[in-house]
């Protein structure tokens, strides 16, 4: 069989975000106060997930299924938590509020979903949210928390090194001291860049989007959604490169 002929195996989360032109020089400075309603729906919304993630736990170890219903529940958490994260600090790619909606909406401007697995294997399921993901719970860590501490209500998944409370808490980290993190001072430069130029750099939106995805995957992984190991690449730009041809959002992404 040659190299051509060999079948991709596309990774099954699939994350973009389309950087709206005509993002405000200022809004920015107020969207901590705008997204509170979006903070506080989500706190009760993580909450679920992680009661919901250990009952899918069981579920797998004793079928090889995740149930649908948690599923389709889980994955509009995340989709939740990622619109939100992009419209405020976690990107502040886009002016549009977020909906309140656990369901698709392929008119926004950021756009999450995930493959649903037919089947899972029981015996990973012992292992790989905390075991297999070490190596991506550091790795993540090092550009998204610096060392400051995220509030986080994921930490069952690896003992305090995971991600997933930056996307439960829609991008925002509590300040215990220290230097920022990468990832939060690649914001801050945008958010100046817009206020004293009207202009969102391409080339940091490219690259926070990239560091999104990573840590995305990492979170669909170690919550059980998928088998599919989250690859040591950091795809950048808003388009996913993973996503099927029909789910590509429309039109330009500058």
């Amino acid at each position: 069989m040659s190299e051509s002929s060999v079948p991709v195996r596309r990774h099954p989360l699939h994350v973009s975000g389309t950087l709206d032109p005509g993002v405000s020089r200022w809004l920015w400075l107020v969207k901590w106060l705008l997204a509170i309603p979006h903070y506080i729906v989500l706190l009760f919304l993580w909450i679920a997930f992680f009661v919901l993630t250990v009952v899918a736990f069981f579920a797998i170890l004793f079928t090889g299924r995740y149930p649908r219903g948690i599923f389709d529940f889980n994955v509009g958490v995340l989709r939740w938590s990622w619109r939100v994260t992009f419209y405020a600090y976690g990107v502040l790619g886009t002016d549009r509020y977020p909906p309140f909606s656990l369901s698709a909406d392929v008119d926004y401007p950021a756009r999450l979903d995930v493959d649903y697995p037919q089947h899972l294997s029981r015996g990973l399921v012992l292992v790989k949210w905390w075991l297999l993901a070490i190596p991506h719970y550091l790795l993540v860590s090092a550009f998204t928390t610096g060392s400051y501490r995220m509030s986080t209500r994921m930490d069952w998944a690896s003992g305090g090194a995971t991600d997933g409370g930056q996307w439960a808490d829609g991008g925002q980290w509590m300040a215990q001291g220290g230097t920022p993190s990468l990832l939060s001072l690649l914001v801050l430069f945008a958010a100046i860049a817009l206020l004293f130029t009207g202009g969102y750099p391409r080339g940091i939106f490219d690259f926070v989007l990239g560091l999104h995805r990573w840590g995305l995957r990492v979170v669909a992984y170690a919550t059980l959604m998928t088998d599919h190991y989250p690859p040591f690449r950091l795809d950048q730009g808003g388009p996913d490169p993973d996503a099927p041809a029909t789910a590509q959002p429309p039109g330009p992404t500058v």
